[in-house]
């Protein structure tokens, strides 16, 4: 069973910047399609981003221009810069295989992005 463990998160004025790190436990993490995805108060979770396993990438609108979606095969790594954040931004952020790629793998506990001043 892959483990998939988020970290980065944190509180950010408007206009900052984040780097969201995901790490996922086994060896079959280069083949898959992966993807973050976001979750705020009272509302779906939604995706954000996907990366395929060669690279190709994806982005809702709302982020284009603003996040960057990377892999790190070798570290089993999945990553989200975020740039000029917005509060609109603020949410769980949580990382899984892409949404084409289901069944997801069990989700972790997130990281929590807070964008206020």
């Amino acid at each position: 069973q892959v483990q998939l463990v988020e970290s980065g998160g944190g509180l950010v004025q408007p206009g900052g910047s984040l780097r969201l790190s995901c790490v996922a436990s086994g060896s079959i993490f280069g083949i898959h399609p992966m993807a973050w995805y976001r979750q705020a108060p009272e509302k779906e979770r939604e995706l954000v981003a996907v990366i395929g396993s060669i690279g190709g990438t994806n982005y809702v609108d709302s982020v284009k221009g603003r996040f960057t979606i990377s892999r790190d095969g070798a570290k089993n790594t999945v990553y989200l810069q975020m740039n000029s954040l917005k509060p609109e931004d603020t949410a769980i952020y949580y990382c899984n295989k892409g949404p084409a790629s289901t069944p997801f793998w069990s989700w972790g506990q997130g990281t929590q992005v807070t964008v206020s001043s």
